[in-house]
């Protein structure tokens, strides 16, 4: 089948689709048991899409009671290995088969241009599927070194019910880092996404079921934070919580854990990413391009976002000047043209945030440098153009606060020494990069970076085979790499002594 080439096919498809609206529990869609939902409405227009299950307390009893039953009675947990790798291909498969489908799910929800969401979003999450069933066999356990008498096998073992609660910026995507490791594992897994943008897990839902994996194995409650993630969080038969969110949510999620079980909980939070850009950058045209779509891709809507840009002052103004050109191709357009590579903003909440942000800067002193305004009014929808400002010192609240919107600081700086003290005085410890020609500069302040990634001379590389997560308030959270199934196993010993 061949994918839509114009906005107007898109939008034609968009009108032939059923939207997914109720949650998914033990193999059913079903309403919520209080019968409430919210509305759920596109950031291209602001009209309402359709009205989702606005799930509770009692929804989420219901779903943790089919997780774990489905958990205790071994249907997917004790399965051989290579059988759940059969299943999770095939799961992978039937999204790779709906693609066009679930980003038009994701553009319509979330805002994000279609180019993006039908070439990043929905084969990344494939992938991240497809690449996780494949180690299921191959994450070995242990013998451990004993007396001649003794043998001391070290095992991984499911850790049991795993709630995912997920953010709205990359929603199938970011769930799939969860699950998919989380199945894989053998656990069973209850999925909330963000209110904002519940669809494409809504969908996904059916077909996980038209894969193979069992009623109660994967469930997805749409709803709110407030409501059935904190029922989540604190329900004493949730083994694990794995999240993606803001540092002021993953706080709290961490009190809930306290307050009920202590169940373990994966936290990926906030970000204010610095990107540091030397003198000696071996190509700073290129530097100029990634730091222009470090701060506008997915209308800087990233946790990794590249919103700190530390230029050495001696080529402040070139390199400044060479973002905003670099900037001139990610301008506001219509998300279901092809051709986009800047959409809207998620919602009326997100939109007047990121200008309160850019209105305090002004009034904090930094100069603006491009952009700055709401624009495409006559759409009804949430669109503001990528904004530069100068002239930032590391206290003013847009280099301290995370945005999560397309605005950059720009800041000087003199010496490597004052780089990396600029790029750690900071809460968050999510990414970073460096772009310089000195290999010797570059180890050094790599290492010197108080972050989970850091890029040299690239902005946002890597694949599934490194670990993702950050230091300090950007949390504990490692997803992708094999090291995603620590998080979802527990290690026993077993002792066996020989007569």
């Amino acid at each position: 089948m061949t994918s839509p080439t114009t906005a107007d096919k898109w939008r034609a498809l968009a009108d032939s689709l059923t939207l997914p609206h109720q949650a998914f529990i033990n193999g059913q869609y079903v309403d919520a048991l209080s019968g409430a939902t919210f509305a759920c409405e596109s950031p291209l227009d602001g009209r309402k899409l359709t009205d989702v299950a606005s799930c509770q307390e009692e929804d989420a009893h219901q779903a943790v009671g089919a997780a774990r039953e489905a958990f205790e009675t071994g249907v997917w947990r004790d399965l051989p290995p290579a059988k759940r790798k059969k299943i999770l291909l095939r799961f992978a498969d039937l999204i790779k088969a709906n693609r066009d489908e679930l980003a038009l799910l994701e553009t319509l929800d979330m805002g994000k241009p279609i180019r993006f969401s039908q070439a990043v979003d929905i084969p990344g999450a494939a992938q991240t599927l497809s690449w996780t069933a494949e180690a299921i066999d191959k994450v070995y356990g242990e013998i451990a070194p004993t007396a001649s008498n003794q043998i001391g096998m070290i095992t991984r073992e499911p850790i049991g019910v795993v709630a995912c609660i997920v953010p709205w910026n990359f929603p199938l995507l970011m769930a799939s880092w969860k699950f998919a490791p989380a199945l894989a594992a053998g656990n069973s897994v209850i999925l909330k996404p963000s209110e904002k943008s519940p669809l494409s897990a809504l969908r996904i839902a059916e077909l996980a079921q038209q894969a193979g994996i069992p009623d109660g194995v994967f469930n997805v409650l749409p709803g709110f934070g407030s409501s059935v993630g904190r029922a989540l969080a604190l329900h004493p038969d949730v083994d694990c919580l794995a999240f993606t969110g803001s540092t002021a949510t993953a706080k709290q999620l961490l009190v809930y854990s306290g307050e009920s079980n202590m169940k373990r909980v994966w936290l990926e939070a906030g970000g204010k990413s610095p990107n540091i850009v030397f003198a000696d950058a071996p190509d700073l045209d290129k530097a100029a391009r990634a730091a222009a779509q470090a701060i506008a891709f997915n209308q800087g809507q990233v946790c990794t976002a590249g919103t700190r840009l530390l230029v050495e002052s001696s080529i402040h103004d070139e390199f400044t000047e060479k973002v905003k050109q670099a900037l001139q191709k990610w301008q506001p357009g219509d998300p279901l043209d092809p051709a986009t590579t800047f959409g809207a903003i998620v919602d009326q909440q997100q939109f007047s945030k990121v200008l309160d942000y850019i209105a305090t800067a002004q009034q904090e002193g930094a100069q603006l440098t491009t952009g700055g305004q709401a624009v495409k009014p006559e759409s009804g929808g949430y669109f503001a153009q990528p904004t530069i400002f100068t002239g930032v010192k590391n206290a003013m609240r847009l280099a301290r606060e995370e945005v999560f919107g397309p605005v950059l600081a720009v800041i000087s700086f003199d010496t490597p020494e004052e780089a990396v003290a600029l790029a750690n005085d900071s809460i968050y410890g999510l990414a970073a990069a460096v772009w310089t020609s000195d290999i010797n500069k570059a180890h050094k302040t790599a290492q010197a970076l108080r972050a989970g990634s850091v890029w040299i001379n690239n902005y946002d590389g890597g694949d599934m085979t490194a670990p993702f997560g950050g230091f300090k308030q950007s949390g504990n959270g490692r997803d992708k790499s094999l090291h995603a199934f620590d998080k979802y196993t527990e290690i026993k010993a077993t002792w066996l002594t020989l007569n």
